[in-house]
């Protein structure tokens, strides 16, 4: 039997919901956003919880896009993920949700936060409510912390950030790196509060082929 056409489930550094077939470990959700069909609507979140999953939790089993059900997203890392705009799942991936919340708390300052604290600030920093975008913001590029994505001036591909390197990311996966520019302002991709965390040591688990 031929197999399934790839569905509309697979998240960009720029938050975008594409078509693709390309695999990832990592799953998550922002809400129903798909109809009885398995075809997304207009919407991109239902819920200003928007998290990053395990593949595999407890031997739980979901059927893809079930009616009414929540609409699973995938990843190819974690750091598109945070970057996207989503944050560690405090049940399956509890440790990595522990590691966030202190890095948080570290890069802004403040006690330990609650997932709702953060997940009403995530929003507000993700979303350009006007333009109905993606939100950035300028920074140096010399200055972020690995697993940051970035666009710079000259182009509109969004780079990874690693080491002294940024690394395209081009048909869902990552190309040959470049050098990081010293001097270089940017904008960035992923949201002020997710950077602080990583700057306080958060580090996103990144896919193998950063590698290559």
């Amino acid at each position: 039997m031929p197999g399934k056409s790839p569905r509309q489930n697979r998240v960009t550094p720029e938050g975008e919901i594409i078509i693709h077939s390309a695999r990832g470990p990592f799953m998550g959700n922002r809400g129903c956003l798909h109809d009885n069909d398995g075809q997304l609507g207009r919407a991109r979140w239902r819920s200003t919880t928007w998290i990053v999953c395990r593949l595999e939790f407890k031997g739980r089993r979901r059927e893809i896009m079930a009616p009414g059900r929540y609409t699973e997203l995938f990843f190819l890392d974690e750091a598109v993920a945070l970057t996207a705009g989503h944050r560690p799942c405090a049940e399956c991936r509890h440790e990595d949700y522990k590691r966030f919340v202190a890095g948080w708390a570290e890069g802004h300052s403040s006690s330990l936060p609650t997932s709702k604290e953060m997940d009403r600030v995530l929003h507000e920093s993700r979303i350009d409510r006007v333009a109905k975008r993606q939100r950035t913001f300028r920074a140096e590029a010399r200055h972020l912390p690995d697993g940051v994505f970035i666009r710079s001036q000259d182009t509109a591909v969004p780079y990874l950030v690693l080491g002294d390197r940024l690394i395209p990311f081009e048909d869902y996966a990552y190309g040959h790196p470049i050098p990081r520019p010293p001097d270089e302002k940017v904008d960035v991709l992923t949201p002020a509060p997710t950077v602080a965390a990583m700057r306080a040591g958060y580090t996103p688990r990144l896919h193998e082929s950063v590698l290559n």
